[in-house]
């Protein structure tokens, strides 16, 4: 065998050692399942949403007089539903935050909803009310086991992406951490509600 032919063999060997060590396949399933993750929450954010509409319907025939709580609802749910949210978005982090606002938004304004309800015996016995407020609730605890395991998936992922040799081949593809979710401002305080 020639020298040409075995430096060759040698760099090409020495190719594929630095390429299979270099994270790349490992960081592009990380990314996919980010993004899985994320499909998931906005699956139960896409559940959440559609369920609204019904729910409002149902109280608005018993709490006329609270039209300003329906009508927070409403905006909420328009503003949620206003804001479209891809694989780009996720890693800009004014939009992803801007995102978690109005989605915090539509949760406060259905908290205050169904403590509206409270005030409304007959809304309360109301079946169809009962299964859309169990559904709501149900959907709650979707959204919040859907956003922790696109935080743990997230957290995996940057980890991955700022470790060495990885965090050499993120830069070079052009790969970068991804914004986590973070509690809204004032989150660490019990809400007060009031009639």
């Amino acid at each position: 065998m020639s020298l040409i032919k075995r430096m060759a063999l040698a760099i090409l060997l020495t190719s594929m050692l630095l390429v299979s060590g270099c994270g790349y396949n490992n960081l592009q399933a990380k990314d996919e399942a980010v993004n899985a993750a994320w499909s998931e929450v906005e699956n139960q954010y896409q559940r959440r949403a559609d369920l609204v509409p019904n729910l409002v319907n149902v109280v608005k025939g018993y709490v006329k007089h609270e039209k300003d709580v329906l009508v927070q609802v409403t905006q909420a749910r328009a503003s949620v539903a206003s804001l479209k949210i891809d694989v780009q978005t996720l890693q800009d982090p004014a939009a992803f935050q801007k995102f978690q606002q109005a989605q915090a938004q539509l949760g406060s304004a259905l908290s205050r909803l169904i403590a509206v309800s409270e005030n409304y015996p007959n809304l309360k016995a109301n079946q169809q009310f009962l299964d859309l407020q169990a559904q709501l609730e149900g959907t709650e605890n979707r959204i919040a086991v859907a956003r922790k395991r696109y935080i743990s998936t997230v957290q995996d992922y940057n980890t991955y992406v700022r470790q060495f040799p990885q965090s050499l081949t993120a830069k070079v593809i052009g790969m970068k951490t991804r914004p986590n979710f973070s509690a809204e401002t004032g989150a660490d305080k019990a809400p007060t509600v009031s009639f």
